[in-house]
C-alpha cells in the first residue's frame, strides 16, 4: 500500500519570496478573498506555526499559476522573432513576470500547465549533466493568448482530434499526453493537460520516460499504457465514454 504523502506548508513569507510579492500582499489576498470572484478565491490556511497562517503549498502555487496577475491584465510582450528561442528566465520576463524562475516553477508545480519545450540541449558534464530547455517565442505568445483558465476566443482553431488508441496493446508501450488523453476519455488534450496540472491524474504525476529522437517530441513526458489504465481504473474523467 502506498502511504499518503504529507502537503508541504509554507507560510506568508515563503509564499511571498517564491511569487515575487512581499509578505504582507500575501497576508491581504487571503483576508481579502471575499471580494474575489468566483473561482479564483485565495485557499483557506491548514494549520498554524506559532502566529503565522500556513497553507498547502500545492494548493497556493497551483492558485498563483492559474490566476493573471492584475498587472499583467492586458500585458502586451515586447515584438521578437516568432522562432527566436527563450530559456526558462528569459521566457518568464517576456511574459511579464517579475520572478524570472516562474516558468521553472510552472513545469516544477504544474505538469501540462504550460507548453512543452520546442528544443531540449543536454548540458554540462556526464559527473553532473543538466538540461537546457527553450520555447520559441510564438509558442509563448499561443500560450498566453489560449492557456488554461482563460476560456475559448473567438477564431480559435479547433483542437486536432485524439489518436484512437488500442487498450488491448503492450501494457509497456510508452505513451505521450494525446494517446494518455484518449485511453481517459478526454475530449482533448488540453483538457487532459489542465486535469493533470490540477493533481486530478495522482499517477500520472510519474513519468515513465522522456521522448528522444523525436523532434519536437524531444523532453516530453512518457506513461506506460499500464499506468495509464490503472488511472483510468480510479477515476472517471468528464467528456466522452469510449467504446
Amino acid at each position: 500500500m502506498t502511504s499518503r504523502r504529507e502537503p508541504r506548508l509554507a507560510d506568508a513569507v515563503e509564499i511571498a519570496a517564491e511569487q515575487g510579492l512581499t509578505s504582507a500582499r500575501v497576508t491581504g489576498l487571503y483576508t481579502e478573498r471575499a471580494k474575489n470572484s468566483a473561482g479564483t478565491t485565495f485557499p483557506e490556511p491548514v494549520g498554524m506555526r506559532g502566529r503565522a497562517r500556513l497553507w498547502d503549498h500545492t494548493e497556493v502555487t497551483q492558485w498563483f499559476a492559474h490566476r493573471t496577475p492584475v498587472r499583467l491584465r492586458g500585458y502586451k510582450p515586447p515584438a521578437r522573432d516568432p522562432q527566436e528561442l527563450l530559456n526558462a528566465a528569459d521566457a518568464s520576463r517576456f511574459l511579464g513576470y517579475k520572478n524570472p524562475n516562474q516558468v521553472t516553477t510552472f513545469l516544477r508545480d504544474h505538469p501540462g500547465y504550460f507548453p512543452e519545450p520546442d528544443a531540449v540541449e543536454e548540458m554540462g558534464t556526464p559527473e553532473s549533466p543538466y538540461r537546457r530547455q527553450q520555447w520559441r517565442v510564438q509558442t509563448l505568445l499561443n500560450w498566453l493568448e489560449t492557456r488554461p483558465g482563460r476560456g475559448r476566443r473567438a477564431g480559435d482553431k479547433a483542437a486536432p482530434p485524439l489518436p484512437d488508441v488500442p487498450v488491448d496493446g503492450d501494457p509497456d508501450e510508452l505513451l505521450g499526453a494525446s494517446e494518455a488523453a484518449a485511453l481517459l476519455g478526454y475530449k482533448s488534450v488540453g483538457s487532459f493537460s489542465s486535469s493533470l496540472s490540477q493533481g486530478n491524474l495522482p499517477l500520472l504525476q510519474t513519468t515513465d520516460g522522456i521522448a528522444e529522437n523525436a523532434g519536437r517530441q524531444n523532453g516530453r513526458r512518457r506513461w506506460t499504457r499500464r499506468r495509464i489504465l490503472e488511472q483510468a481504473t480510479q477515476r472517471k474523467p468528464p467528456g466522452r465514454t469510449r467504446r
